[in-house]
């Protein structure tokens, strides 16, 4: 196959990954209202209406403003309107004021999003540089980020609502069993010297996932599967949440001054233990990992049961070893359940795991050039690393290189716990 004919396969499948993942977000909608869209409950979350017009920005500002011959910005307005944080274009407007804005409209944002996918289009259907193609990639992974935290920001937004409306609507016979669990079995790893992260050679990673680079690792056990909600229930039971025996100091002064009981979307109603979906108010399932649950009620809950949450290294290294084999995402929007034959399960398509390593750059770490730069490093303080993917990932947007962070205070994302114990 010659060069030009790789190049013109390559921008085809470019051309049509990047229809299915525009078409994807608006998906994602196609069940709310106008109302619905402009919800935004706390200032972590946006709403959806914001999600759909900001990933369009992002290809307009850093796409068609520069790279596009001719390109007329949509509405100037926007520049500010919907740049999240990057400094280096401009002004931004309040994160936590997006639900005010209820201009433009829903329907202005859609009118947006077509504006740019038919720029886009006309891009691709030119001769492309490695750069543009490179910028597209981006724009297509941080949408898919995007559409992640779009599920997470709706369930956030439906939850205060005290009639627990569904996102979606959840058949009898699409509700998981209650199954029990096996006990969770930890697996030995030997002390090695690892490769960690990912140079981008045949597939697409984020700066923060670079370079490639060793490093040793002792010996240490990693659970093979997630902890579940009926585990995590013994430690309510156990006065979890009285006790500062098992908490770092700073997550006990968060759970004191937040008055914390529990996992964020529980609810214990006439005795029974519930928790908030995106099919409303259901039944605690025992047998489901435990989810929702912050930096610190997972440390807490490692400690209690001896053990810690492993490092980004170790659990890197597992993944390797034992290469994620249930991918295949359900259709429904609840996090997988452990499946007993995998080895280690569980990695990629139920919980994102948080770790005991901080944010912080790789040895030789290098922003991406320009202002898009800003998109990682400057995050890289205060804040943990989660590991994996979860229910809600996009299955082509996971990869065991991935490094997703947040605050240790915050369990609006889909986070779960995955526990490791040093070996003796």
């Amino acid at each position: 196959m010659t060069n030009d004919i790789k190049h013109l396969v390559g921008k085809n499948e470019l051309s049509e990954h990047f229809k299915s993942v525009r078409k994807y977000s608006l998906s994602l909608i196609s069940a709310l209202s106008a109302e619905d869209c402009q919800l935004q409950a706390m200032a972590d979350v946006s709403p959806s209406k914001w999600h759909l017009a900001h990933t369009s920005w992002f290809f307009e500002t850093f796409l068609l403003c520069i790279h596009s011959r001719n390109y007329k910005v949509f509405n100037p307005e926007f520049k500010i309107l919907f740049n999240s944080y990057y400094n280096g274009i401009g002004e931004q407007f309040k994160r936590g004021n997006r639900g005010s804005l209820s201009r433009p409209s829903l329907d202005d944002v859609i009118a947006y999003r077509r504006y740019i996918d038919e720029a886009v289009i006309s891009v691709l259907n030119t001769a492309i540089t490695p750069e543009i193609e490179q910028i597209i990639t981006l724009g297509l992974n941080h949408e898919q980020q995007h559409q992640e935290l779009m599920l997470m920001d709706i369930k956030y937004n439906f939850s205060i609502n005290p009639i627990f409306p569904a996102y979606q609507s959840l058949k009898p016979t699409q509700v998981p069993n209650q199954q029990s669990s096996a006990a969770i079995k930890f697996i030995n790893f030997d002390q090695a010297i690892i490769n960690i992260g990912n140079n981008a050679e045949n597939q697409f990673a984020y700066d923060n996932e670079q370079p490639k680079h060793s490093v040793l690792v002792h010996p240490f056990s990693f659970a093979n599967r997630l902890v579940t909600n009926a585990e995590y229930l013994g430690f309510i039971n156990s006065s979890g949440y009285s006790n500062p025996q098992h908490w770092l100091s700073d997550g006990w002064a968060h759970i004191q001054a937040n008055n914390l009981t529990q996992p964020l979307y529980w609810h214990y109603i006439n005795g029974e233990w519930f928790e908030f979906t995106h099919y409303g108010l259901l039944p605690l399932n025992l047998a489901a990992p435990v989810c929702h649950v912050s930096y610190y009620e997972a440390s807490a809950y490692a400690s209690f049961v001896n053990a810690r949450l492993p490092t980004e290294f170790e659990w890197e290294y597992a993944a390797q070893q034992h290469a994620p084999s249930n991918t295949a995402h359900t259709s429904l929007l609840l996090p997988n359940m452990a499946d007993s034959s995998a080895a280690i399960g569980q990695l990629t398509d139920s919980c994102w795991q948080w770790t005991n390593s901080a944010y912080l750059p790789y040895p030789g770490f290098k922003p991406i050039a320009g202002v898009a730069g800003e998109y990682n490093g400057k995050f890289m303080s205060n804040q943990m690393v989660l590991r994996g993917g979860c229910v809600l990932t996009p299955a082509n947007h996971l990869r065991t290189t991935y490094r997703n962070f947040y605050y240790p205070h915050q369990a609006w994302m889909c986070s779960g716990i995955r526990l490791a114990k040093d070996k003796t």
